[in-house]
């Protein structure tokens, strides 16, 4: 299955999108979810608005599953950010190294004493449409894509 892509994925001149590595570790979880927000502000979204947090939520809860069950030692994760500003859709993907454990297809609820299993149930409430698909030579991505109206710039 191939990662469904964006009309303008690529981004704009002025609104470039992000890619960027991150170590396996908690520590580079965090940073993907800190530079995703920061790149939002770029594009116009503060870190506040509804946009910013939804995105913060989505990078963070792959990054997290590949940190921790998608570390391969001495491979990083990668994510990648971009704004469709026609669509007005914020595309998310992050790639892990491990390919064996994909998730599945729709949301699996939990049992009401576990203690993780919501991240991609959280996923699923946030954005439009995500999925998973293999990544070549090895690993898989986890995509997502989030409605963004106008940026707080374009609402001025």
């Amino acid at each position: 299955m191939e990662v469904p892509t964006l009309r303008l994925g690529a981004g704009t001149p002025e609104r470039p999108p992000l890619s960027a590595q991150f170590t396996s570790s908690s520590r580079g979880a965090r940073f993907a979810r800190r530079l995703a927000v920061r790149r939002m502000a770029d594009w116009g979204y503060p870190p506040e608005s509804d946009v910013a947090c939804a995105v913060a939520v989505v990078v963070g809860e792959p990054a997290a599953n590949a940190v921790r069950h998608g570390r391969v030692p001495g491979r990083d994760f990668r994510l990648r950010l971009s704004l469709d500003a026609v669509a007005g859709l914020v595309r998310v993907e992050v790639a892990d190294a491990a390919g064996e454990r994909r998730p599945a297809a729709g949301p699996v609820l939990p049992g009401p004493g576990a203690e993780s299993g919501r991240g991609l149930l959280l996923v699923e409430a946030l954005a439009v449409r995500w999925g998973s698909a293999p990544r070549h030579p090895v690993g898989k991505t986890i995509w997502a894509e989030i409605s963004a109206g106008p940026s707080a710039e374009a609402a001025r």
